[in-house]
């Protein structure tokens, strides 16, 4: 069976590919290259470049590859540019995805695996707790209603027609492949821990720590960072519990535990022996103090065991990534 990646040439769903490939499974990519790299999948993966909202290209693909499982990660991922420009977020992530998923119902695939997000849940109260899939959701940012919305619609789809599906919801997503093949490419990417590898190696001048002054033991935010490759083996796990009868669910992806912004700079200290210029500047609205993952529904119906679980591994492969990138420049 062939397995189809939605922004396969991007930087968790390049990840994704080569999981699958490694495992000797087919996949074939749809990948419009907005914020994606060719060279970043493996050589022996097909890759249709093209626009998952393009629905007659979808079933065209799903029908000459004999595709029988989608997993989704094409779409907008910048919080701060979904509240600027909401309708693009809205139809990048809802309406395209819409489309996707009337696909999947019409070919009867087997299992839909949805790339979402903890920005479903908003700034939770109790956030100081790993969170559970059943809190209240209340997104505060049009990217998170957007991956919400896409949430609902498999709900709705799967009790209409039948389609299984996972969707997991990410925390802070960080690292790259130990093997050095692919990682967080884009140059202007927000992710914490690429940023500051970037300070670290002369790219960017300093980082800027938003708010020290949150109810946490050093006063910065905490989050839950799950490396790709950890977050990718649960993609795969996931799809083979639907594969195997499993009923469709939802469920974080995330270590149950985080570390501070302040953490962080200090690690990529260690990991890159530069003392990194770390600004502290005004909180940005929205963020919690606190956002750590309950992942024990995604342990217990997968079976899912991470194996990079550790902040120094983490900003380690990292690094090593922005070095490469540096080396090809």
């Amino acid at each position: 069976m062939t397995i189809l990646v939605t922004g396969g040439c991007g930087y968790i769903g390049s990840h994704m590919t080569w999981n699958l490939v490694d495992q000797g499974k087919d996949v074939v990519i749809i990948d419009n290259l907005s914020t994606g790299f060719k060279e970043q999948a493996p050589s022996s993966v097909p890759i249709i470049v093209g626009d998952i909202g393009d629905s007659d290209l979808v079933a065209k693909v799903i029908e000459e590859h004999k595709v029988e499982a989608i997993i989704h990660f094409a779409g907008s991922i910048i919080v701060p540019e979904s509240v600027t420009d909401p309708l693009a977020y809205y139809h990048n992530n809802t309406v395209k995805s819409r489309s996707l998923i009337e696909n999947a119902v019409k070919a009867k695939l087997k299992a839909f695996i949805f790339s979402s997000t903890a920005a479903v849940y908003g700034n939770p109260a109790g956030a100081d707790k790993p969170l559970r899939e059943d809190v209240h959701l209340e997104p505060i940012s049009p990217y998170g209603s957007s991956k919400l919305m896409t949430e609902i619609m498999l709900r709705d789809a799967s009790l209409a027609y039948g389609l299984r599906y996972a969707a997991l919801r990410y925390f802070n997503v960080a690292g790259a492949d130990p093997k050095g093949r692919t990682g967080q490419s884009t140059p202007e990417a927000t992710h914490l821990i690429k940023v500051t590898n970037q300070v670290a190696l002369g790219q960017r001048e300093a980082l800027a720590i938003f708010g020290d002054d949150y109810p946490t033991p050093d006063g910065t935010c905490i989050r839950d960072y799950i490396h790709v490759s950890d977050l990718v083996q649960a993609h795969s796990l996931a799809l083979d519990a639907l594969l195997s009868g499993h009923e469709s669910f939802v469920a974080n992806a995330g270590y149950g535990s985080g570390y501070s912004v302040k953490e962080v700079v200090e690690a990529v200290r260690s990991a890159s022996g530069v003392n990194l210029r770390a600004d502290i500047a005004p909180r940005r609205a929205g963020d919690p103090a606190c956002l750590v993952a309950d992942s024990s529904a995604l342990r217990s119906i997968t079976g899912w065991e991470p194996a990079h679980a550790d902040l120094g591994k983490i900003v380690k492969n990292a690094l090593d990534w922005e070095r490469h990138l540096l080396a090809k420049d």
